[in-house]
């Protein structure tokens, strides 16, 4: 049995309603399990741990949460110290060995008064830590690996001789966060992110296979009864991915891992059952494995035996040379001076950019040598390698020294990208985009130093192929890892060797077609190790089927590949005749190959079933040269591995490699430009625009067409500061006209305002600001730097001024008044704390509220949420106005430094705000009167920034000072408040999508014509008795602000006065039945009585 946990409580965790409880309360068995294999987790009585270093920070918070967790089954469960993570233990040696670790454990145990240890059952977790390894080159690596099992096989003797009744369940351990591990191990200091990532994860997974290796011949201690060793297959490896750009994770990614990797350990510690997978996240939910009746005991090898990865499968040797059967190889009579008219014979120097498919990981490595995907085999490598010949090696260097047995450039060898032996390849392992322009500054770098070259003269042939592992990580940041910022990344390096390298043909070869490659981690007879690959590339083989995270996969893959034929055929890099850029298709598709029973061919990849394999390479180097040779428009859009391919020849009516020209192809051109965006106003559709037939008493019943008067308070953001400034100077103007709430000028069409929406519905709308400055404000009161406490001023400044206007029918015209503040009380709350708290800010509005309640007849109060005002610390540009300015205008907030308590502490207080000003909007204060309401608009209580490009702000939506915002924010602004107001209470989009769309409106349905209040959300509108408040009424003092848990019916209307009436008619039935049998009673009770009169 399976319990869904979300979130966190107890063990970071929080349970589902069903129960307080991960797992049913089992006891211990009776009598105690005699044997290994039998032992239930209620019967443990020790829980102990060696292997935890100093620096094991996250391993000691998994085994936290681990040691809660078996408390359930067994409250008085002993968990001994560690003093190898306790710096003040004075037993505390840095980083002993397992073995001393061993000893120190059964000397505990031994001395333990509370515990007769050779009698009760004990489990040791005994982890092998991969992240206090250091090794970098291969012999390293495996003497390494030797020790590390010798010394856990010292630890296992030690054990098994002083301690009876134990589970040693071994870990291998890779799951710290600290990236200063690196400053351990000095050579890890050069590797980049993407290399780094894949040595540690091949070097857990080596290890874990030596140290299974190592049990199997040991027979895994099995020669008593009352011990057993268990390697738990599940390793534990923190992905640094899934933060993005990299770095510390958050609290909350941070602490989602602790759980998953618990879990994790929980459930290696379980018998396994037919069928068992690991358990897995998706989103915030985690499942946790129970002991279940079946099997209900701890694993052993003798309950759950595990699967042997001693006797791998030998890699089938397939056949990797070709013969090339062109007749005419020879080059131009002259060098060809146009690239459209270059022969493969004219090519003197190949090179290539890219990741580890052209570096060559793993392309010899056999099933059973994961460790060898970390080697380079560049002479091996499809695009660029040079080993050999081609009659055992297939690669484009190899079939084009049949043309020019002297082109250059080809690596060779095995080794990195800056050994001599790389030469022209260049891709570094992990590759992304976004290295890509490093890359070919490199080999630009090095053509032009290297004297066996001529760089000006010389033909050259360079290869571009990179995107895959962008795909694998773009689900942990779908905005760094867009279709635009991939094509930017190959544009910019497109544009440089565009710029700096005469003579060259580039082939762009299209990221493969991924998703075929999720086939590999379905089979698990194939014993490929989906573990490793799910770190490699968790964003493809993660996604269940039919899952959207999928969909979204495969149109990344897609727009991927669509992009670079956009980019080529703007025609960019044909603009003179010795450079070109070739598509070259043939991964666009892709066909496995596959065994006669129907699974997919594993000799085409190397140990990881990630990495291609020297026979999928050969084929990759067919279909390119194919490619290369087969014009433009009609070219190979499929790879398919099961397929015996011939290579093609130049023909006599066409010798040269294909490009665009020679092809007769006609580029699509440049997508067009869009119309550059003159103004920020909208487009409207709204059909049914017409008030109410007669003026409504009820604001319940309150249409747009309806307002008569709109009105705001608040500080510069609705004052409208800065909206259109160009420059610092113009940052202290008021431009009123256009604020989000209450601005009018123009027309929607061209300035999107919430009035400019409204006098749709009623041309006669009258209050809303024009022009710029204080002239021609109407009422729109709101003041540049106010804070709640000023608000009430405010008020009372827009009733004198609405009593006053001539225009104004004071008594029965609906008004609109919209409230926005806040921001500056949290921009200063750290200097006056008392005044600008909470509390008091909910105060101050409530003070506002209340006098818009007593003085103002048929109003309708628009309450904005305040913002998340932190997430305005990523606004930055490095100019006076985004530096000095923007700190001088919220320095509480800005001048605080990353990470620091002072953050967290704004953002708690923001979130205070919020809270109050929900606490006192969802009372009955308010609830008083039918011509009042007051609704909360929440849609910045979750605050995004729009970004652009690589995660930067678009400080487009804002104004020169990156604090105040810009009239295009303002128009986002207003058509999110507008859209709030047609939602009802409770359904209220509580996020802004600031997204340029002019037709983004919403309009009032027929089914609820109305502005949303709290009552018209209901499924039915209450009645109320309160009459209608007129100028004469609305003196009456607000309700005490209690909040009233209002439940809507969810029967219709006529059913309870049925149910009512038949209940009256059913009374009277059973009262005249009552007041029968009672009179009949009393009767009888006289008759006796008369019938004893009459006795003798």
């Amino acid at each position: 049995m399976h319990l869904l946990l979300v979130t966190v409580t107890l063990l970071g965790l929080q349970w589902t309603p069903a129960t307080t409880l991960p797992c049913p309360q089992t006891f211990p068995s009776q009598p105690p399990p005699s044997t290994i294999n039998s032992v239930k987790p209620s019967d443990l009585a020790v829980l102990s741990s060696i292997g935890l270093h100093m620096r094991s920070n996250q391993l000691s918070k998994v085994l936290s949460r681990l040691q809660e967790l078996m408390t359930l089954f067994n409250p008085m469960l002993i968990i001994t110290p560690n003093d190898e993570t306790n710096l003040y233990s004075s037993d505390f040696v840095q980083h002993r060995d397992l073995v001393e670790q061993a000893k120190g454990l059964s000397l505990y145990l031994q001395n333990h008064q509370a515990l007769d240890a050779d009698l009760v059952w004990k489990t040791v977790l005994l982890f092998v830590q991969v992240d206090h390894l250091c090794a970098c080159e291969e012999q390293q690596v495996k003497s390494m690996i030797g020790a590390t099992v010798q010394e856990v096989e010292r630890a296992l003797q030690l054990l098994h001789s002083q301690l009876k009744r134990s589970i040693v369940s071994i870990a291998v351990w890779n799951g710290e966060y600290d990236t200063n591990q690196n400053r351990m191990c000095p050579c890890m200091e050069t590797k980049r992110a993407g290399e780094l990532r894949l040595h540690r994860a091949v070097l857990t997974q080596a290890l874990q296979e030596s140290l299974d290796d190592h049990l199997v011949k040991k027979g895994w201690y099995v020669d008593r009864d009352d011990f057993a060793v268990v390697l738990q297959e599940t390793l534990f490896v923190t992905d640094h991915s899934t933060n993005g750009g990299g770095g510390a994770p958050s609290e909350t990614q941070a602490s989602r891992e602790t759980d998953k990797q618990m879990v994790q350990m929980w459930s290696n510690l379980l018998q396994s059952t037919s069928g068992q997978t690991a358990p897995e996240a998706s989103g915030v939910i985690i499942t946790v494995p129970c002991p279940t009746e079946d099997h209900p005991f701890l694993r052993t090898e003798g309950n759950s035996p595990s699967p042997r990865h001693s006797d791998p499968s030998p890699l089938l040797d397939p056949v990797t040379g070709t013969e090339l059967l062109c007749k005419d190889r020879s080059p131009s009579i002259s060098p060809p001076s146009s690239v459209h008219a270059l022969r493969p014979a004219d090519i003197k120097v190949v090179a290539a950019v890219g990741d580890s498919l052209t570096a060559g990981n793993g392309i010899r490595s056999s099933p059973s040598n994961l460790l060898d995907v970390l080697r380079q085999y560049r002479g091996l490598s499809w695009s660029i390698g040079g080993d050999e010949n081609l009659t055992t090696v297939t690669t484009l260097p190899n079939i084009l020294k049949h043309f020019n047995p002297d082109v250059a450039g080809y690596s060779t060898g095995t080794g990195k990208q800056d050994t001599p032996q790389a030469y022209f390849n260049q891709a570094v392992a992990g590759g992304k985009s976004e290295d890509l322009p490093a890359q070919v500054r490199a080999l630009v770098k090095r053509m032009k130093n290297d004297t066996r070259i001529n760089f000006a003269t010389d033909w050259k042939l360079i290869t571009m192929f990179i995107g895959g592992n962008d795909i694998c990580d773009h689900c942990y940041n779908s905005l760094y890892y867009s279709v635009e910022n991939y094509a930017l990344f190959i544009r910019e390096s497109l544009d440089y060797l565009h710029k700096e390298v005469p003579r060259a043909l580039v082939n762009l070869v299209e990221p493969l077609h991924i998703t075929p490659l999720r086939e590999m981690h379905i089979h698990s007879s194939l014993k490929c190790p989906t573990w490793l690959v799910k770190i490699l590339c968790p964003c493809v083989i993660l996604p269940k089927p039919g899952s959207k995270a999928l969909d979204k996969l495969e149109e990344l893959n897609r727009g991927y590949q669509h992009s670079l034929q956009e980019l080529v055929e703007t025609g960019r890099y044909d603009t003179h005749s010795n450079f070109t850029v070739v598509i070259q298709p043939f991964f666009r598709e892709i066909i496995m190959a596959r065994l006669p029973d129907g699974r997919p061919d594993r000799s085409f990849f190397s140990a990881d079933c990630f990495h291609l394999s020297k026979k999928a390479q050969t084929i990759m180097a067919r279909s390119l040269w194919n490619n290369m040779l087969e014009p433009l428009g009609v070219k190979t859009a499929q790879q398919n591995f099961s397929s015996d391919m011939d290579l093609k020849c130049p023909s006599k009516t066409s010798p040269y490699i294909r490009t665009y020209n020679n092809s007769n192809y006609l580029y699509t051109g440049p997508p067009p430009t869009p119309e550059p965006v003159t103004n920020w106003g909208s487009d409207f559709s709204c059909p049914d625009l017409a008030p109410s037939d007669s003026v409504p008493t009820s604001v319940h019943k309150l249409r747009p067409g309806d307002i008569k008067v709109v009105a705001a308070l608040g500080d510069s953001y609705t004052t409208g500061t800065g909206a259109r400034a160009k420059n610092l100077f113009q940052l202290k103007w008021q431009y009123k006209g256009v604020s989000w709430s209450i601005g009018g000028d123009e027309t929607l069409e061209t300035v999107t305002t919430l009035p400019n929406i409204l006098r749709k519905f009623n041309a006669a709308l009258h209050g809303f600001s024009k022009g710029q400055g204080i002239m021609r404000k109407d009422f729109n009161m709101a003041l540049p730097g106010a804070k709640a406490f000023e608000i009430p001023a405010q008020v009372q400044a827009l009733i004198k001024a609405m009593r006053e206007n001539k225009k104004v029918n004071f008594a029965n015209d609906w008004k609109l008044v919209t409230v926005f503040v806040g921001g500056n009380d949290l921009c200063n709350y750290c200097v006056d704390q008392n005044n600008l708290s909470p509390k008091n800010y909910s105060h101050n509005l409530m003070l506002s509220l209340d006098m818009l309640y007593q003085e103002v007849p048929r109003v309708l109060v628009n309450v904005v949420e305040i913002v998340q005002i932190d997430t305005l610390r990523r606004v930055k540009k490095n100019d006076l106005g985004c530096t000095l300015m923007q700190r001088s205008n919220c320095p509480c907030v800005l001048n605080i430094e990353d990470n620091s308590p002072e953050v967290e502490e704004i953002r708690r207080i923001n979130h205070q705000y919020q809270d109050e000003t929900h606490y006192l909007i969802s009372g009955d204060r308010y609830d008083g009167r039918e011509d009042f309401a007051v609704v909360l608009q929440p849609y910045l209580h979750n605050f995004f920034i729009p970004y652009v490009g690589k995660g930067q702000a678009d400080l487009s939506f804002f104004s020169v000072d990156c604090f105040h915002i810009s009239e295009r924010a303002h128009a986002e602004m207003a058509i999110a408040l507008w859209n709030n107001m047609l939602e009802p209470v409770g359904r209220k989009q509580a996020y802004n999508n600031f997204t340029y769309d002019r037709s983004k409106i919403h309009c009032p349905s027929k089914a609820q014509p109305f502005i949303y209040t709290k009552f018209n959300s209901l499924p039915s509108v209450p009645v109320t008795t309160t009459p209608p408040a007129t100028e004469s009424t609305t003196s009456a003092s607000p309700a005490p602000t209690v909040p009233v848990l209002k439940c809507p019916s969810s029967l219709p209307v006529w059913v309870p006065v049925v149910a009512a009436f038949g209940s009256l008619l059913v009374g009277i039935v059973i009262a005249w039945l009552f007041l029968s049998c009672r009179k009949s009673h009393i009767n009888n009770d006289k008759k006796v009585v008369e019938m004893k009169g009459t006795g003798l």
